[in-house]
């Protein structure tokens, strides 16, 4: 099957049977896991006992052979088999006056390369990215140019065409997916690059979720881990949230609206997310119709409308409509001193959250355990999968009301249900969305001032890396709290931040800046962020977006068919770009 590599062990040692063991690269502290009883060799008919074993090609194994007679270990062998692979184990005495073994192992038929589909993907989209290219080269000749009017003839096209970026210059709504207005002032210009930005970060999103093509680094860490592409992209649009925050607020107030008004449109907004994420994009609809007994309160939509709902009412409280100098003592630090008191408020909430995961008292559970549960640790605490977090999601929702299969079940077996998108994690969530507020808050009180805006980006983004190398001890498993998207950790807020600040100041760069990038295509799923979220979910088991593969056990195919939907929704969002049809909240 995929990921899976076939061994043949073959036992040449007389009346010894042995038993085979593995443990995964990727499993921090875990027991080994049976595999496999390999009879022993018949002498009489010379024949070595054999056993054959599917192993796990995703990551490097620890192969573990010992004696069924006294268990004694007899060898232990480290590799990293390759899909789809042929290999044999062969066990044997190095002579008959000795006792010692030999382990050898034996490729008898060549790995695929399962890797050449996401080249051969690069090279097709590099191919449609350079005739694009070439055909935008093209239309800045005159006579190209005219003839294409000529053929086209439509007004908003040429009126699309010479305009700067042809998109929607308001930022009036609380949620920033923009409508039409009839006004357009240079004041009100909208930051492309923050659509750019989401629309990358979701693009990605709706890949990863479509499936990725089922290679295992487009899927989230088991437990604690590197930031692989899927880990960090929920954090990514949580930061941007956050950025969107400031800037719609600030525009809604400068054109008017009372603080009120603005309050019962976050309260609404907020309101309309969670009931999106409770009624339809929810994942025990794969158990059947949704019921109060298998309901799963938490999840995507749900948390990104609670941290809106705190982040933008702890702005509102606090925003100015005139977002002029401030007349302080430190005016380099104007888009944080005036601010203070949202800033005592997000420590306090981190406090919060030190002291429930570090100190919450857990039945059976050593207090402060953050670890998978299941056989990592050595198997001592199985059931204390997610520690505190885990604990007060069973204890306040119920176990029926959780996500049933988190990413550490596969590789850490784990039996306790985990939801990654639980009520501890909020907190943290909260802070993610503050610290793209401060992203906001930049662009705001230093407006036009490139220089300004990217240098604070960098400083941003040092201080996160360094928050993170000394809370994690740039180590994976070794640190003060280790990186980890099940927990939301602090230090996974940091070290996401620090590549959101840097990224957004790339990106800030390229398109606001020098304009040497228009944002596209990932400008077009940004500004219908909302929709393309929601329905990727709705319509993921529908034609085009899949369909029934020939065979099921290929990277390739379903590598073709997640670009396929992922490419789908981005000419969607591009034709409802075109027709100025955006769906807000």
């Amino acid at each position: 099957r995929m990921d899976q590599a076939l061994l043949l062990v073959r036992n040449e040692l007389p009346a010894t049977g042995l038993n085979l063991a593995a443990r995964s690269g990727s499993c921090h502290q875990c027991l080994y896991q049976f595999l496999a009883f390999v009879p022993p060799s018949n002498e009489s008919l010379r024949k070595p006992g054999t056993a054959s074993v599917m192993v796990d090609t995703q990551h490097p194994l620890t192969l573990l052979l010992n004696s069924s007679v006294g268990d004694r270990d007899l060898c232990k062998i480290q590799y990293h088999f390759g899909e789809f692979g042929n290999y044999s184990l062969v066990v044997k005495t190095l002579s008959t006056s000795t006792q010692n073994v030999s382990c050898d192992l034996i490729i008898n038929e060549g790995p695929i390369n399962s890797y050449l589909p996401i080249l051969f993907a690069f090279l097709v989209y590099m191919g449609i990215l350079a005739i694009l290219i070439a055909g935008r080269l093209l239309m800045k000749i005159d006579p190209v140019r005219n003839w294409v009017y000529k053929k086209l003839n439509p007004r908003a096209t040429d009126r699309m065409i010479n305009s700067e970026l042809g998109s929607p210059n308001t930022t009036d709504s609380i949620n920033c997916d923009p409508t039409p207005h009839p006004w357009s002032t240079a004041s009100r210009r909208r930051l492309h690059s923050l659509d750019t930005f989401r629309g990358l970060s979701l693009v990605i999103m709706v890949f990863v979720n479509y499936g990725g093509g089922k290679y295992w680094f487009f899927k989230h860490e088991s437990w604690n881990g590197k930031l692989h592409f899927p880990s960090a992209l929920f954090s990514r649009f949580v930061f941007i949230m956050g950025t969107s925050i400031a800037l719609a607020l600030g525009s809604m107030l400068r054109w008017g609206s009372s603080k009120w008004k603005v309050l019962r449109k976050i309260l609404w907004r907020t309101f309309v997310l969670i009931l999106l994420g409770i009624i339809v994009v929810n994942p025990n609809y794969c158990l059947g119709p949704l019921s109060w007994d298998n309901l799963r309160i938490p999840g995507v939509l749900q948390r990104l409308g609670f941290t809106y709902l705190v982040v933008a009412a702890l702005e509102l409280l606090f925003t100015r409509a005139d977002s002029g100098t401030w007349e302080g003592r430190f005016p380099a630090l104007q888009d944080i001193l005036p601010y203070w008191p949202q800033w005592i408020f997000i420590l306090v909430l981190e406090a919060i959250w030190l002291c429930l995961t570090f100190l919450l008292p857990v039945p059976d559970c050593p207090r402060g355990y953050i670890g998978p549960g299941g056989i990592g640790d050595f198997g001592k605490y199985p059931n204390c999968t997610g520690g505190a977090a885990g604990y007060i999601d069973r204890l306040l929702l119920g176990e029926k009301h959780m996500y049933q299969h988190p990413s550490s079940g596969v590789t850490y077996q784990t039996t306790m249900p985990y939801d990654p998108e639980g009520i501890l994690g909020t907190i943290n969530s909260i802070v993610m969305a503050f610290l793209g507020l401060q992203a906001g808050k930049i662009t705001l009180f230093y407006k036009d001032q490139h220089k300004q805006i990217m240098s604070r980006f960098v400083i941003w983004g040092i201080v996160m890396g360094i928050i993170s190398a000394i809370l994690t001890k740039c180590s994976k498993e070794e640190g003060f709290i280790p990186i980890n998207k099940n927990l939301w950790s602090i230090s996974y807020v940091t070290t996401t931040s620090c590549f959101a600040f840097i990224l957004l100041l790339l990106i800030y760069y390229l398109v606001d800046v020098k304009k040497w990038w228009s944002g596209a295509p990932f400008l077009y799923p940004g500004m219908n962020s909302i929709l393309v979220y929601i329905g990727h979910q709705v319509f993921a088991n529908y034609f085009p977006f899949k369909w029934k593969m020939q065979d099921s056990q290929s990277h390739a195919e379903h590598l073709i068919q997640n670009l396929t939907a992922t490419t789908l929704w981005v000419v969607i969002s591009y034709i409802l770009y075109r027709r100025r049809i955006f769906w807000k909240i």
